[in-house]
């Protein structure tokens, strides 16, 4: 299993407290209102912002917010945020890459260049990370939803390239260009995912012991609370003992 998802798992048998869940909420709110502010703003008529809405619905996102985070686009005082990508090392070489959306580019660069510094890493140039990865559509299912060759089958009708489950999920890759036709497709055929989203999959992965894992989830957490900061991917595996002890 790719070192992110693993992580994902981390994060998520900690449990998010309401901080963490506050500025959650706020990150999927502006990723909604960009993609309104670049498109329609009527989800059916935007892929990318009937995937952000989706993506906050599957977070818990009251419509209320959703509903402000879109009519916000649509007003004289819509913030121009600029999308900007960052690619560095962590311990034990680990390539991370963070995706960012602000109105400040000078800030932003400044504030990560800094993160990355006090906690053992390097911001390195453009294009220095980014070609282990490959940019992907993920899906994500409750292993609920179906058994493994059912949720195959579904998948290779949607017309997607590849399917990972286990036993607490089905995750569904397809070209990134395909995703909202591919969600679409799977939702008619399984209902609604748990995650449809975009993502940087690793095709190389660095094993990490327990001491250099700790580094970088600290690299990692100190990366997220930056409220410029959408997203963070590492290219990292841990092995199970690794991972019970870093959860427990």
């Amino acid at each position: 299993m790719a070192g992110h998802s693993k992580w994902a798992n981390i994060q998520h048998r900690k449990g998010r407290q309401d901080a963490a869940r506050s500025k959650l909420f706020s990150k999927l709110a502006k990723e909604i209102t960009v993609a309104a502010k670049m498109g329609d703003p009527d989800p059916d008529k935007n892929p990318r912002l009937r995937l952000a809405v989706k993506e906050a619905k599957s977070n818990s996102v009251p419509k209320d917010v959703i509903d402000r985070a879109i009519k916000k686009s649509q007003g004289g005082d819509a913030e121009n945020y600029e999308e900007i990508r960052y690619e560095g090392y962590g311990p034990n070489g680990v390539a991370i890459i963070v995706e960012a959306m602000t109105d400040n580019r000078n800030r932003t660069a400044s504030t990560v260049r800094s993160t990355f510094g006090k906690n053992g890493g390097n911001l390195g140039e453009t294009g220095s990370v980014s070609f282990m990865f490959d940019r992907k559509g993920q899906v994500t299912y409750p292993a609920s939803v179906g058994d493994a060759d059912t949720v195959m089958m579904a998948a290779i009708e949607a017309g997607a390239e590849d399917v990972e489950s286990s036993d607490e999920e089905h995750v569904i890759w397809c070209a990134d260009t395909d995703l909202n036709d591919v969600s679409n497709a799977l939702e008619a055929e399984l209902g609604e995912s748990d995650s449809t989203k975009l993502v940087w999959r690793p095709t190389t992965t660095t094993e990490l012991g327990l001491e250099d894992a700790q580094k970088l989830m600290k690299l990692i957490e100190a990366l997220e609370d930056d409220d410029d900061v959408q997203n963070v991917t590492a290219n990292f595996e841990i092995s199970d003992e690794v991972m019970e002890q870093l959860a427990g």
